[in-house]
């Protein structure tokens, strides 16, 4: 199969590609630049230069494959907003030149899902202001003009280098010389390595059906004073409590995230798919990063 992956050259894209080309399909990578388009060379891959700005760049690129694999979003959280709608822009473009084929696209988004219990596959995403990123919402108006689109959800993706929204922890732990959590700490964020959420991005494309929400979900849940308590053993700074009214002055934009319980379930995506994460775990990698070199 010939497969079409935006993001191609990012933390998550770039093993995707590598699971992909390991598995004898055939990759069309998304590059913004000539440094990217020389990775993806390297990593068996063609390169199809341009970005989520330019459309007809996603346009060409879907008309060209057999499938999409939607991971590229600009991380800029000074411009989330912004960020979205370029999101949502692109999903559709792309949808656009799949709609009246059974072309299989697949959508990245998130877990932000409900709260109070295991959230399974089933869960509808939040909605809140505080969290405009609309991916998910763009792929089901996809579902319902016909198009083969399917929703990846993820946590923190993690290796020893990255950790999704850990690695901005790390910053500020970093900046403000204390590693903290909030009250008692026994929120929980769910993850996943970034190894066992390429395998699953194959299997999805090979096994996936229209319509479907699949968790990329290796741990259901590690504590956030367990992930303060390793970032604080690993920049040797104190670990301290801080209270749910002191968390947006300490975090930042990550205030909204850093007291939520996120306990997301996978269990219909590992029956339905077949995934069974065997990559290390959130704290292991956390364990064995090298935090002088983040």
């Amino acid at each position: 199969m010939r497969v079409f992956v935006t993001g191609a050259t990012g933390f998550i894209g770039s093993a995707i590609v590598k699971e992909l080309v390991g598995a004898g399909h055939k990759v069309l990578g998304l590059a913004r630049s000539d440094a990217g388009a020389k990775s993806l060379a390297a990593a068996g891959a063609q390169a199809h230069q341009g970005d989520l700005e330019d459309l007809e760049s996603l346009r060409s690129g879907a008309a060209a494959t057999d499938a999409v694999i939607h991971t590229a979003f600009r991380h800029d959280w000074s411009r989330f907003a912004e960020a979205c709608e370029l999101d949502k822009g692109a999903i559709e473009t792309i949808g656009g030149v799949l709609q009246g084929s059974s072309r299989p696209f697949i959508v990245s988004s998130g877990v932000g899902v409900a709260q109070g219990r295991a959230a399974t596959e089933d869960d509808p995403p939040l909605s809140s202001p505080s969290l405009p990123r609309v991916s998910e919402a763009t792929a089901v108006a996809l579902m319902e003009r016909g198009v083969h689109a399917s929703v990846m959800r993820l946590p923190q993706v993690h290796d020893t280098v990255k950790q999704g929204l850990v690695t901005p922890l790390i910053a500020v732990a970093r900046a403000k010389g204390v590693s903290a959590y909030i009250g008692e700490g026994h929120n929980r964020w769910p993850a996943a390595h970034v190894s066992d959420v390429a395998r699953l991005y194959l299997l999805a494309l090979e096994k996936g059906t229209a319509g479907a929400r699949y968790h990329a979900v290796a741990e259901e849940g590690v504590a956030l004073k367990d992930i303060a308590t390793a970032i604080g053993r690993g920049l040797n700074v104190p670990v301290l409590s801080i209270s749910q009214e002191h968390a947006q002055e300490h975090f930042g934009f990550l205030g909204f995230f850093a007291g939520r319980d996120a306990h997301i379930s996978s269990a219909q995506t590992r029956t339905k798919l077949g995934w069974s994460p065997t990559g290390p775990s959130l704290l292991s990698d956390l364990g064995n990063m090298r935090f002088s070199e983040v």
